[in-house]
């Protein structure tokens, strides 16, 4: 396995030292319509409900309470790399029953089969080997949920080049064909998958209400979605 490279999580500690990360904790409707989205497209999936669910790279628990408030989960776990990101989840959490720890997603403190079901929400694409995160995925979980940027999207790939936080966090997102033969190559197959939301993180308001209003019309036109959306989902199980 991989070891974790200490650039990737300085970005994340910095940010959650200030009380939890920019998109997080930003009061901007982008920001917001965005990361509802990513939300309900994972609930969507139809997999947390009565199941034990490490969430691998929690980061400052932003979404892994809301998971545990709404999700149905009869046990949760939470990891990431960046101690003062666990902390901010931790505070965040209060009296849950959630289970936080720092930990490298390369190698986790879990026995195999710890857990029904890992959630993989956007690491892959802040990683140096993200096929390492998937086997390890698939070590600790017979099924996978993963969700990222969609990496087919033409737009996002000049964002990732053009903005200041999107380089400084090392952000490079994947298509959905490299995620799915990755995926393969750990020996999982993929069950379903969803290609899904339209608003950029950090847009102004204007265009964040004119992308939102485009967003359900996007997601069902076969083909274009694959190359318009902003967020790639899937589940996959062990062969």
């Amino acid at each position: 396995m991989s070891s974790l490279n200490n650039q990737n999580v300085e970005p994340f500690d910095q940010d959650a030292a200030r009380g939890g990360y920019v998109y997080t904790s930003s009061d901007r409707l982008s920001c917001r319509l965005a990361t509802q989205r990513s939300f309900d497209v994972i609930l969507s999936a139809g997999q947390m409900a009565g199941r034990s669910v490490l969430d691998m790279g929690c980061g400052d628990g932003f979404y892994t309470v809301r998971f545990w408030d709404h999700g149905g989960l009869r046990a949760l776990a939470a990891a990431d790399a960046a101690p003062a990101a666990v902390q901010v989840a931790r505070d965040r959490a209060g009296d849950r029953p959630i289970r936080f720890q720092v930990a490298d997603a390369h190698a986790l403190p879990f026995a195999d089969n710890s857990f029904d079901l890992a959630l993989v929400q956007s690491i892959l694409h802040h990683d140096d080997s993200p096929e390492d995160l998937i086997r390890e995925a698939f070590r600790v979980a017979p099924t996978i949920l993963i969700h990222e940027p969609n990496g087919n999207n033409i737009g996002l790939k000049v964002i990732e080049k053009l903005s200041r936080y999107h380089r400084e966090h090392g952000e490079r997102s994947y298509s959905s064909m490299k995620i799915r033969r990755w995926v393969e190559q750990a020996g999982g197959t993929v069950q379903w998958e969803k290609f899904a939301g339209f608003v950029p993180m950090f847009s102004p308001d204007w265009l964040a209400r004119l992308m939102k209003g485009v967003e359900p019309a996007l997601e069902k036109t076969p083909g274009l979605r694959a190359l318009g959306c902003a967020l790639y989902v899937l589940v996959a199980s062990r062969a």
